[in-house]
């Protein structure tokens, strides 16, 4: 029998896993708040929903993150409070963030989510937790996928330069 071998969730953590699991969750949270309020900012129907899909997936992989820290004896980070709804109307609109710009953050976090994901996935000893962040992982790309097709349907998109030279 190979070292670290058996049930994973009976191995201990190293400190790469928990820094990672508790950096991502903390991070999470955070996300969760701010996307709680860019939800009372859209007027795009389409945008809404899609934030709420994260909000409530993140939500999910949270309560898996906290119990696997919980059960290792690792305080969890601090939660921002629940953001208040707010109806649109109510927000002066200079005051806003108007829809392409939060679907420009959104996408922003979902590039640095999947490259935080995959490092912990590459740092894992143990598999259930690359196996969790692989999970995750895959959430965001469908996400990622999601609000790529929205920001195009919507004319949200600035692509780079296209670089279209023929070459003789």
């Amino acid at each position: 029998m190979g070292i670290l071998s058996g049930n994973p969730k009976n191995q201990p953590m190293h400190y790469g896993e928990v820094f990672g699991i508790w950096s991502s969750l903390a991070g999470s949270k955070g996300l969760i708040a701010g996307y709680q309020t860019m939800a009372n900012h859209t007027g795009d129907r389409d945008l809404k929903k899609l934030i709420e899909d994260m909000i409530r997936t993140m939500k999910q992989e949270n309560e898996e993150l906290e119990e696997l820290l919980k059960n290792n004896g690792i305080a969890l980070p601090p939660s921002p409070p629940e953001r208040a709804k707010a109806a649109l109307e109510q927000i002066p609109s200079g005051a806003r963030f108007n829809d392409p710009e939060i679907s420009a953050a959104i996408s922003r976090d979902i590039g640095q989510g999947l490259v935080a994901c995959s490092q912990i996935i590459a740092q894992c000893i143990r598999e259930d937790i690359a196996m969790m962040y692989g999970q995750i992982h895959m959430s965001k790309a469908q996400f990622g996928a999601r609000l790529l097709r929205l920001n195009k349907e919507k004319g949200w998109l600035i692509p780079p330069p296209i670089h279209n030279q023929n070459f003789e």
